[in-house]
């Protein structure tokens, strides 16, 4: 996706920032001045406005971020954008028993948008402002009378009672954050806004302008941010609370008002990393056994049904959708919580973040998408899912449209059945077929008879052969193995699931074969 990093920039990003003080410098008339005109230094904080300069926004013709950025910074690699350090500590509200304090992002490297910062006290906003003398550069020279550039979005810590603060939550680029529970490593990207991915005519990345960061109460463990974001088709207000803990929860409000009509939006988009793994190790030379953030795509539909679809490293983009009403959930899953799995001492994918999606309000009718981009690189994040309503955006239209997240180990909705730990694939005994292994695990197996189960498998286009299970009540697990024959065809659907007595017992298994 649009977000180069290296594998863990976003945990890196973070940079201390220092002693910022809080201006209201004059500014031209531009976007960023109708904000702070309308809900800048010393202005009373109302929720409704933060919609409302949406909303006028959206009236006005459409005006780019400037290209401001000193070259010192927009140049900078990656090392020497994460070398920039603050000369002493600060934190915004740390030291203050509120459980969550701020860290600005100083601009550079990709991140080289500039974004509004304003604190709410007692009502009240503040505009925190930047000074280029509170940083250590190390080797950056920046210019002479840089003035006040801006910051390039924010990282949220908690400050636990019983424990040292931790990084949770960083907002930076285009519309992108992350959040993660307590005890892992950032993995999952969430955004707030997704237009036209994967399109011929390309993609459309809104962006935030402005964020108002409401101080936390004291010995309270919340915090909500509101934000503006703006995009050549549309405009729109976000309304963040984030609650970090051991699972971290995120209730997102958004309001739209498109510009034109919009036909391709996401909402609640989810972007990660799968590069390879069991069931995909083509033309990989490794010493590791799998590399990837996420398992699979989990979905739980309007109708009542558990889906599970493994994720691949395709060699041609691969576009799914599922078509749904009014879904109960979906979300990006790492099923795999084993250091042997992925052995890798430094990157512990195991340790990443499962991201749940819950509507909240019926969304209707629309699908759930899943974008698979071919990737040769572990850095890269080739991985999107996210909700696509049916409608049309109308052009000068409101749309308001909530959900709330979990960043977790475990989705707090699990299906009451069995579920899939493992799919493995291989070359088949002849041509172009591929064998698959597909292995269930769950209470519901311990106690059904082995003579009573049966694996239902449907594949389309294309056949199977040599359908074979295997019962293993003492584990709780079943393994199905299947050999497809997908003639000259060059996708093939299939669909999996166990039964017991003409009911369904597992989650249905989902895949496509590419070649």
């Amino acid at each position: 996706m649009l977000t180069p990093r290296r594998r863990d920039v976003l945990a890196y990003l973070g940079v201390s920032v220092a002693g910022f003080g809080l201006t209201s410098p004059a500014l031209a008339q531009t976007p960023q001045s109708f904000i702070q005109a309308r809900m800048g230094d010393g202005q009373k904080f109302d929720p409704s406005a933060v919609i409302d300069i949406a909303r006028q926004l959206a009236k006005k013709p459409f005006v780019p971020q400037p290209n401001d950025l000193p070259d010192a910074f927009a140049n900078l690699n990656y090392d020497q954008y994460i070398s920039i350090k603050t000369r002493s500590p600060f934190q915004i509200w740390a030291g203050e028993n509120r459980g969550i304090f701020v860290e600005p992002l100083h601009r550079g490297f990709v991140f080289t948008n500039a974004v509004d910062l304003y604190l709410v006290e007692d009502e009240a906003i503040r505009r925190v402002g930047y000074d280029a003398s509170l940083y250590n550069f190390n080797g950056v020279t920046p210019p002479n009378n840089l003035g006040d550039i801006g910051f390039s979005g924010f990282r949220l810590l908690a400050s636990p009672g019983d424990g040292p603060a931790y990084d949770f939550a960083i907002i930076q680029g285009a519309t992108f954050f992350r959040a993660l529970a307590k005890g892992q490593n950032f993995g999952a990207m969430a955004r707030a806004l997704t237009l036209k991915p994967a399109e011929v005519r390309g993609e459309e990345f809104p962006f935030f302008r402005a964020f108002w960061l409401e101080r936390p109460a004291v010995g309270g463990n919340s915090i909500t941010i509101h934000g503006v974001l703006d995009s050549e088709s549309t405009s729109g207000a976000v309304r963040m609370t984030f609650r970090p803990g051991d699972m971290t929860i995120v209730d997102v409000e958004t309001t739209l008002f498109p510009r034109v009509n919009l036909e391709h939006v996401g909402l609640g988009g989810i972007g990660s990393t799968y590069f390879f793994g069991p069931n995909d190790r083509r033309n990989i030379d490794d010493i590791r056994p799998a590399v990837y953030e996420s398992t699979g795509l989990q979905m739980f539909n309007g109708k009542g049904e558990w889906l599970w679809r493994p994720l691949h490293n395709p060699e041609t983009l691969q576009i799914s959708a599922f078509v749904d009403n009014a879904p109960k959930g979906f979300g990006l899953v790492q099923r795999e919580r084993s250091y042997e799995t992925f052995q890798d001492d430094d990157q512990r994918f195991e340790r990443r973040p499962s991201v749940w999606i819950e509507p909240l309000g019926d969304w209707g009718q629309g699908s759930v998408q899943l974008l698979e981009i071919p990737t040769d690189s572990e850095i890269n994040d080739n991985i999107l899912t996210y909700w696509r309503p049916k409608a049309v955006m109308a052009g000068g239209s409101e749309v308001s449209l909530a959900y709330r997240q979990y960043w977790c180990w475990t989705p707090p909705e699990r299906p009451p059945l069995a579920t899939v730990i493992a799919t493995r694939t291989g070359q088949g005994r002849s041509g172009r077929r591929r064998r698959f292994v597909v292995d269930f695990a769950g209470d519901t197996l311990a106690g059904t008879p082995v003579g009573d189960l049966k694996a239902v498998l449907n594949v389309g286009p294309g056949s199977f052969q040599n359908l074979k299970l295997w019962a293993y009540p003492e584990r709780k697990a079943v393994r199905v193995a299947f050999e497809l024959d997908p003639g000259n065809e060059n996708a093939c659907e299939m669909r999996l699931i166990l039964e017991a007595g003409g009911k369904q017992i597992s989650e249905t298994w989902l895949y496509r074969w590419t070649p």
